[in-house]
């Protein structure tokens, strides 16, 4: 297989469904050899089997990015698989939804703990961890996943909310300190990605789908490939030249 990701090394975290699985498959049909990881060995293995069967090269390692132990090991099985990285692509992350997030006042210890330690310590580890060899490669990118929630805010999501602003403005830092080590880091915000069952299940309620409807611009909602073929650009060294930037997935819900 060839493509616009041809030589290029990817860890794509939170990749064994969803967003993450799309874009582990969009990168692998562009020529990318792909580091899948999550926690779900079993959908790990589907994934990985499945870029595999279409010509593709990938590799599944199971990881927890709460885990300062899983990301270093995550890391090192990319670079000892493929002798090299050149890309990372954050998008592994409890939502709101997994978290049974609160409003504002409701907030608790417990809720807002969880979502740092994946949502903030796993993108601060798995950039220390990985940058390193990225300026080994010669350079490289970061992709990091985030969330139209960042910048409007959504009523009863506050830690999630928090942990994609925290994101936002580490990208744009780590863009401004890298950038000599020609490593450009970049943002996809998006918006409503109709991906899993959490999404299904909420928009199956008629009055939540009119809502939502009257805030996207486009008469249609999102797909994981709409953001694997941002990714895929920003991976790419058709991007060359973008470097702390955010590019907004959501059919025009922040515009």
């Amino acid at each position: 297989m060839s493509g616009r990701l041809d030589g290029k090394v990817a860890i794509v975290t939170g990749s064994t469904k969803g967003i993450g699985r799309g874009i582990a498959t969009r990168f692998a049909a562009e020529g990318a050899s792909v580091v899948v990881t999550g926690r779900d060995n079993v959908q790990g293995r589907e994934v990985e089997q499945e870029i595999r069967a279409a010509g593709g090269e990938a590799t599944y390692v199971g990881a927890d990015l709460g885990r300062h132990d899983d990301v270093v090991d995550l890391v090192s099985a990319a670079v000892e698989s493929y002798g090299k990285l050149t890309t990372l692509v954050n998008n592994g992350a409890i939502t709101g939804f997994a978290l049974g997030d609160k409003p504002f006042t409701e907030i608790d210890d417990d809720t807002l703990g969880r979502a740092l330690q994946v949502n903030l310590y796993g993108l601060v580890w798995c950039c220390k961890h990985a940058i390193p060899h990225l300026v080994a490669a010669g350079g490289g990118a970061v992709v990091n996943i985030s969330s139209a929630v960042a910048v409007n805010g959504t009523p009863g999501f506050t830690a999630y909310t928090a942990t994609k602003g925290a994101m936002n403005s580490l990208s744009r830092s780590l863009a401004k300190e890298h950038a000599k080590d020609l490593i450009r880091v970049n943002t996809i915000s998006t918006g409503l990605i109709e991906s899993n069952e959490e999404t299904a299940e909420w928009m199956a309620n008629p009055a939540i789908r009119e809502w939502l409807e009257r805030l996207v611009p486009l008469p249609y909602f999102g797909t994981p490939d709409d953001i694997a073929w941002a990714c895929v650009y920003l991976a790419s060294d058709e991007a060359r030249y973008v470097t702390a930037a955010t590019l907004h997935v959501d059919g025009g819900a922040t515009g």
